[in-house]
């Protein structure tokens, strides 16, 4: 790693002499993609050693800090989740739904039960056993959305790109108009980290922006330069 940044910062001082054929603004994100590698490469310590109120959850800080600026400010009322793991994310979201006047969790995972005795108990979190694609699944899903309620959807389940793009047509409709559909983890596959990964989400948002103008990527959610989820905060912005 030292090798590297001595390489970055011999190419900055290059550009700054106007020695280079690279500009500020590509040594600016080459250096954002090296630390955004190394943040992610170091997982026992960075973002798999990340717990909210003593319970596990795979989430990079600066992407949990933005998703609570997101509850704020478009107050839904119902979260849907996808990919529970331990269930650290779900309660991080009731917890701060409880702040703001309450927000109901509807978290989907295939091992649900296998982890129930593990997984946190919280008055506002419904745990649904089983694949978040499964018509039976989503129909138990949608039988928890109220004709008031705003609805969120965070998709952090199976991450390659044809089961991320169903969830996204499955899911997509639910979101009410002003909220958000997040797809984590769009990073993988080159995008800067895991480029063994094979097409995942970052593929399958660029499918699907096209065909659905209903949504609109919010890059200006990934001010902190650090997330899991590049072009992945995708806001409604009609019904």
């Amino acid at each position: 790693m030292p090798a590297r940044c001595d390489h970055i910062a011999a190419r900055r001082a290059d550009t700054i002499g106007g020695m280079s054929d690279i500009t500020p603004s590509e040594v600016f994100q080459e250096v954002v993609n090296d630390f955004n590698k190394m943040f992610y490469w170091l997982s026992p310590t960075t973002w798999r050693n990340v717990r909210w109120m003593g319970v596990t959850l795979y989430k990079f800080p600066t992407d949990l800090w933005v998703y609570q600026e997101i509850l704020h400010e478009t107050r839904p009322t119902l979260i849907v989740e996808t990919g529970t793991a331990h269930g650290g994310s779900a309660l991080f979201l009731a917890h701060i739904g409880g702040i703001l006047g309450g927000i109901r969790i509807v978290t989907v995972d295939i091992d649900n039960t296998n982890r129930a005795a593990e997984l946190p108990r919280h008055d506002s979190i419904t745990y649904i056993t089983g694949s978040s694609t499964d018509p039976a699944i989503v129909a138990t899903v949608r039988s928890h959305i109220r004709p008031d309620d705003r609805v969120m959807v965070i998709l952090d389940s199976d991450h390659a790109e044809a089961h991320v793009r169903a969830e996204m047509e499955v899911y997509g409709p639910l979101v009410t108009e002003g909220c958000f559909l997040i797809v984590e983890d769009s990073n993988v596959n080159g995008h800067p980290v895991r480029p063994d990964h094979g097409p995942g989400p970052l593929e399958a948002i660029m499918t699907f922006l096209p065909e659905h103008a209903e949504f609109q990527a919010d890059r200006a959610r990934e001010k902190f330069l650090l997330t899991a989820n590049p072009s992945g905060y995708l806001r409604k912005v009609s019904g």
